[in-house]
């Protein structure tokens, strides 16, 4: 996550994260494209994928070009910058997981799962804080 502070995430609904999911998973794709995959199973028409892709735009999770007379879309966020916020908005918020037992108790929890990822952390830690210079 950048140094901005970012707005909280719009609210998606079933088939607008399963689109966001195949842009994830390919990178960008037309209307056509993401109906073949997300909206044909589903037994939805065209239009109602179109729609989907429109709102995620409007809700700036999604951006587009034009390329001849249809728009390729591409998410606006990475898979894992967004299920990040999604995360922190899920616990309360920046100010929530800033309180001193929160992040006790996350970093309990990593380090009960997995010392690798506990390392992890302490190296993103001391990267940042590098990057950031003196203070």
């Amino acid at each position: 996550m950048s140094g901005r502070r970012a707005q909280p995430l719009p609210v998606v609904g079933d088939l607008e994260h399963e689109v966001l999911e195949h842009l994830w998973r390919v990178g960008e794709a037309d209307v056509v494209e993401a109906h073949a995959v997300v909206g044909a199973p589903r037994h939805i028409t065209l239009n109602t994928v179109g729609s989907a892709l429109e709102r995620l735009f409007r809700k700036r999770l999604v951006a587009r070009r034009k390329v001849s007379h249809a728009y390729r879309y591409r998410a606006a966020l990475a898979r894992p910058e967004y299920r990040a916020r999604r995360a922190v908005e899920a616990s309360g918020g920046l100010t929530a997981l800033a309180n001193e037992n929160v992040l006790a108790a996350f970093v309990d929890m990593l380090a009960d799962h997995d010392e690798k990822t506990l390392a992890r952390l302490e190296a993103l830690v001391a990267l940042r804080r590098r990057a950031r210079g003196p203070r």
